[in-house]
């Protein structure tokens, strides 16, 4: 798929939301819920959150894709992200997750080892969240030992690319890598995308929050489109919010302003380039 594809394939996933206003649920992390949910407001889509097992089979049902984020886990949690997961693949629907804190404690690893059968359509994750996820399910990534620390990353977006292409090959759907670069990738093609802001590292949920606007995106594209339109709107919003911001807390403001008016046309001419794997 060449960049004029893309871009129109981008452009078409924005309008159709606007024209929709998909539900995408949540199974999120409690601090960045807020954003989260207003996020995927901002882009046309419309919010539920979740905590409860039959709450997440149910709403596997009802929305068009889902978002599964590993932030903050109670000890509930564990039986509501497997039997959510396990009906969402039942269901057909597209599930997005995001393996945030993978490495700290026995509950995260052990659910984040079941998604594995349950195949997610989108994992988004910084270099080492990716890299650790590649490794845990015994997938090629190219490096033996990720640079998880709690949330962050120490390892660069480059070094996480053999293992975002082994974990979209398997999966059969698409890898979302957030870093200075942002990489996307369906396995085939591997996407580089720019723009973005300082600030963004600097707001508590922003990696969060990108993981349900993608879910939002993929109720009405295919996850690799959803990945990289989800990517581009962050990308371009916040280029704009930096300009109008003085720091963190009013870039938050400006940002979901952004991501509510930029245009389909806007963020399809975004900056971005495209590597055959």
């Amino acid at each position: 798929m060449g960049k004029e594809e893309l871009q129109k394939a981008v452009r078409e996933a924005v309008q159709s939301v606007r024209e929709k206003n998909p539900m995408a649920p949540s199974i999120t992390n409690t601090v960045t819920i807020n954003l989260v949910a207003n996020a995927q407001l901002a882009v046309g889509g419309s919010a539920a959150m979740v905590y409860m097992p039959d709450e997440g089979e149910a709403m596997a049902q009802l929305g068009g894709a889902m978002y599964i984020n590993m932030g903050t886990q109670m000890p509930i949690y564990a039986e509501t992200l497997i039997r959510t997961a396990r009906a969402l693949r039942e269901e057909g629907k597209t599930w997005v997750v995001d393996p945030v804190g993978i490495g700290v404690g026995g509950l995260r690893m052990s659910v984040l080892k079941s998604f594995r059968e349950f195949k997610p359509g989108v994992v988004r994750g910084n270099a080492s969240e990716i890299i650790a996820l590649a490794n845990l399910w015994g997938l090629e990534s190219g490096v033996k030992n990720d640079g998880v620390r709690g949330v962050d990353a120490t390892d660069s977006v480059d070094e996480a690319g053999a293992a975002a292409v082994s974990v979209a090959r398997f999966t059969g759907g698409a890898v979302a890598v957030s870093g200075v670069r942002d990489l996307v990738t369906d396995g085939k093609v591997v996407v580089r995308c720019d723009g973005g802001s300082k600030f963004l590292p600097m707001i508590t949920g922003a990696g969060c929050s990108l993981g349900g606007v993608v879910a939002v995106y993929a109720c009405c594209a295919s996850p690799f489109i959803a990945a990289l339109t989800g990517t581009l709107v962050y990308n371009l919003a916040g280029e704009r919010a930096e300009k109008k911001s003085e720091g963190p807390g009013s870039f938050q403001v400006h940002f979901l302003d952004e991501l509510y008016k930029a245009s389909a046309e806007e963020i399809s001419v975004q900056s971005f380039s495209i590597e055959e794997e």
